[in-house]
């Protein structure tokens, strides 16, 4: 690495002038007339930041999920830099804009927070006026003193969350995510669509009795590392989705959090009656994974080769969900988007068709796509085992 240590000393350099000029009230000079607002962020931190913000940086490229439903016509408009987690982790998805969105080719992408070092001095060299970050990586930031930095350097921070609480935090982040971009009225259309969605789900699961709840057992990126077995879902993310679609998670019994590492004879004990399993298209970030591919360029066929593939792990032949063929893969990258109702829709009709007979999840995902989206609706998002 010989050059390592005159870069770092530039790029600080770049940040101390930055300052300054900062402090000297020189840096953006257009500034000084922008209007401020007041927000509170997902963390509970109250963050002054410029309404309708016009260079603002997303620390995880897949918060783009989110705020492309503020601007269909012009997703990228005000957008000054995306992470690049959203190539390297679903290239199917960012694949659809490069093909259907012009200024998604020339988008400047960053080091996520998620995968790598985020650079407060590329920030600065951007001239970013906020930085979107996933609350679940709010403590990195801290700890890292990125927060701090971006801090001193004039540069606001919010967090917001589809990934730790997505159901409950979904609608306050779509919401704080409007008024900093300063599209409040679309903000408002996307939630008044996600409400009535969810609702058809939860104005049947919650009359359920405990017992009419099947044990589900899902399996968090099943197949990423194939020599891996298993993690799932606590009460978080995919643990709150079959939990609001009329199952019992079964790592709800045993991890507070997000997520645990399971002993696969743990899931053979139990024999769970419903097996989950996520995945997607993950040939950059985890080249050799056996994963079923789901996402706009999955193939049907293609799924089925591979969610075949992984109920022939050693142990699952003998489950009782295997045995009765009620196993579904689904796109793992539900965990982190305001689409997930999407997802619980899918599962809740999986789970309980006599209940959700008339229930459609891939019209509801086409109707999303057609009001919010500016990419056609290809591939598949979720199978079962045939």
């Amino acid at each position: 690495m010989p050059h390592a240590f005159p870069s770092r000393l530039i790029q600080h350099a770049i940040l101390a002038v930055a300052l300054v000029l900062l402090t000297l009230g020189l840096a953006s000079p257009g500034r000084a007339a922008d209007t401020m607002i007041k927000v509170t962020d997902l963390a509970g931190r109250t963050v002054t930041v410029k309404k309708g913000v016009q260079r603002a940086i997303l620390g995880e490229g897949r918060l783009f999920y989110a705020t492309v439903v503020l601007n269909k016509e012009h997703p990228f408009a005000q957008l000054a830099a995306i992470g690049d987690d959203l190539p390297k982790f679903d290239p199917d998805t960012w694949n659809q804009y490069l093909a259907n969105v012009p200024d998604a080719k020339s988008v400047t992408l960053v080091s996520a927070l998620a995968s790598s070092d985020f650079s407060v001095e590329k920030a600065v060299a951007l001239d970013a006026d906020l930085i979107v970050l996933s609350l679940g990586f709010y403590d990195k930031a801290k700890e890292t003193g990125i927060l701090d930095n971006l801090e001193k350097a004039g540069i606001p921070t919010i967090f917001i969350d589809f990934r730790e609480r997505p159901t409950q935090n979904a609608v306050p982040s779509m919401l704080l995510l409007g008024r900093v971009f300063d599209r409040q009225d679309q903000a408002q259309e996307f939630v008044d669509y996600y409400t009535q969605q969810m609702r058809r789900i939860y104005n049947v699961t919650n009359r359920l009795k405990q017992n009419e709840r099947p044990l589900v057992f899902a399996e968090q990126a099943a197949g990423l590392e194939p020599d891996t077995c298993c993690r799932s879902f606590g009460n978080f993310n995919f643990g709150e989705f079959v939990s609001e679609a009329g199952g019992l998670n079964w790592g709800s019994k045993f991890f507070s959090g997000a997520s645990g590492i399971v002993n696969p004879e743990k899931i053979i004990v139990e024999d769970p009656t419903y097996l989950l399993m996520t995945g997607a298209n993950w040939s950059k970030s985890n080249p050799g994974n056996k994963a079923v591919w789901l996402g706009y360029e999955a193939q049907p066929q293609k799924a089925q080769e591979q969610i075949r593939g992984l109920v022939q792990r050693p142990g699952f032949a003998e489950l009782s969900a295997v045995k009765s063929k009620k196993v579904m893969a689904i796109y793992h990258q539900f965990y982190q988007s305001p689409y997930h109702f999407v997802a619980i829709q899918a599962l809740a009709k999986w789970i309980h068709p006599d209940k959700f007979e008339n229930l459609d999840p891939q019209a509801t995902f086409q109707e999303l796509h057609d009001k919010f989206l500016p990419i056609p609706l290809t591939g598949i998002f979720w199978t079962e085992l045939k």
